[in-house]
């Protein structure tokens, strides 16, 4: 999938977020019901529209890996492929292998079109713990127990172009 033909509505601007924005990130993230833990205002890119935040998502740096995460459209701005290029942007801009984790196989396929592929858990990175960063799949312990005890329809995935 190409970025280059992806154009932002009238009015919008992808950009990296400012320390302004932390809390209109968190609140977008809480309407969604994503994952609240790790927000870093610092990781998000964002697309604006009419001066009003109406996308989000990031990239969590771990040690080895990076982490699609926390992406989310506001419903009244989805559909019009701001989720597509943002994903797309955030693809681009990772510089290790990206992971993501999503709910469902509506989601999963949602990602497979920029070239991410399920894994399971086992095949998760195992980076050693340095510089008080955690493991990728430290935090996604939580949701493969909730995967395995709940039947969460958690997906684990590997994008396959930046390995």
């Amino acid at each position: 999938m190409s970025q280059s033909n992806l154009l932002l509505p009238s009015g919008c601007a992808l950009r990296k977020a400012t320390s302004a924005d932390q809390w209109s990130i968190r609140l977008l993230v809480f309407s969604a019901r994503l994952d609240p833990t790790q927000l870093n205002w610092q990781q998000f890119w964002i697309i604006e529209c009419n001066d009003n935040l109406v996308a989000c998502g990031q990239l969590r740096s771990f040690s080895g890996a990076q982490e699609l995460g926390s992406l989310v459209v506001t419903s009244a701005w989805r559909n019009r492929g701001l989720g597509t290029l943002l994903t797309q942007h955030l693809i681009n801009t990772a510089t290790q292998p990206l992971y993501l984790e999503c709910l469902g196989q509506r989601l999963a396929k949602f990602y497979s079109r920029f070239d991410f592929v399920e894994i399971s858990f086992e095949h998760l990175p195992q980076f050693p713990r340095t510089s008080g960063l955690s493991t990728l799949k430290r935090k996604y312990r939580f949701s493969q127990l909730a995967k395995k005890l709940l039947r969460v329809p958690v997906v684990f995935m590997k994008h396959q172009g930046n390995s």
